[in-house]
């Protein structure tokens, strides 16, 4: 264990074996106020389990545990095994599994437990969140006189809401880029001098999230800055073992615009799991016992055609 991340290898780890990581979390974003039960207490009723968590992402963990649970203490396999259950996805922190991570030598590859409705999600946008500011000079509105920094800031917004970006995904389609906050001014009869919006980038597997930002950067006169550029998109090429065997089991591959911890690691990964990404982060939250059991199941199977 380390801070709020725990994980485990299987009984005959074997340190000469490629390692394949299976790991989900177990933080839950804060209760909405719309709960019409206790969020921190579980309920089943009706094939459903309702609770904070329960589908994104315990269903997930469960299975990906129970399946860790299944290979444990078998002999002679061609992979080891290793769980992790880590914190802080839901907030992007520093502290789940980018802060253990690289302890893990000989990881091969990784399953990352969210809920696809165990679909194979075999690409996931990555995500870059950039402060922009706009400067001008301040002056009195009733005379010409002043630099109004809303007006700079209209160009560089118009810029992001028009760019197209050259390459596109085959999975994640265009890099999506959308102004989501803007913030100006100090009283009606005053030029502001300064114009402050966030853009929210969604970054496809075609690029980096470092060259999507010197791109921007040449392109906009306002001064940019990056929150962070760890975020990147991922891509698993579908000829891979466990892309073909989920395949082979009938599960459909597509692209995920939402972000997971599949951003933090530089190995091949897969984002899998039961539950539906629709019933994620709402009131009343729950997820079907029958996509428990059904993602167990798959797990199972998908690695027993990679080991066979």
């Amino acid at each position: 264990r380390k801070a709020n991340n725990v994980w485990a290898y299987n009984k005959y780890y074997n340190p000469a074996l490629p390692t394949i990581l299976l790991n989900s979390h177990h933080d839950t974003v804060k209760p909405n106020f719309g709960w019409s039960i206790n969020p921190f207490t579980p309920v089943v009723e009706n094939g459903k389990i309702y609770g904070l968590g329960s589908n994104d992402a315990g269903g997930a963990l469960v299975s990906l545990i129970a399946t860790f649970i299944h290979f444990y203490d078998k002999m002679d396999l061609k992979y080891n095994l290793l769980i992790v259950a880590t914190a802080e996805e839901e907030v992007s922190g520093i502290n789940g599994l980018e802060l253990v991570f690289p302890k893990f030598k000989g990881i091969d590859f990784a399953i990352i437990g969210e809920p696809t409705q165990m679909n194979l999600a075999v690409a996931e946008k990555g995500l870059m969140v950039l402060d922009c500011t706009a400067h001008g000079k301040s002056g009195h509105a009733a005379r010409e006189e002043g630099d109004n920094a809303i007006n700079k800031s209209i160009q560089a917004i118009e810029w992001f809401h028009n760019y197209k970006f050259e390459k596109k995904s085959e999975f994640l389609g265009e890099v999506k880029m959308s102004v989501t906050q803007i913030k100006a001014g100090i009283q009606h009869n005053v030029i502001p001098d300064k114009c402050e919006f966030t853009v929210d980038v969604r970054v496809t597997d075609c690029y980096k999230n470092e060259e999507i930002l010197q791109i921007i950067k040449q392109h906009v006169s306002c001064e940019v800055r990056a929150r962070s550029t760890r975020l990147n998109a991922s891509f698993i090429d579908t000829s891979h073992a466990i892309v073909k065997a989920g395949v082979e089991l009938g599960r459909n591959m597509y692209g995920s615009p939402t972000t997971s911890d599949q951003a933090l690691i530089n190995v091949p990964s897969v984002k899998i799991g039961p539950g539906d990404s629709a019933r994620s982060h709402t009131t009343d939250e729950f997820i079907y016992l029958e996509e428990i059991q059904e993602g167990i199941n798959l797990y199972i199977q998908m690695l027993q055609r990679v080991m066979a």
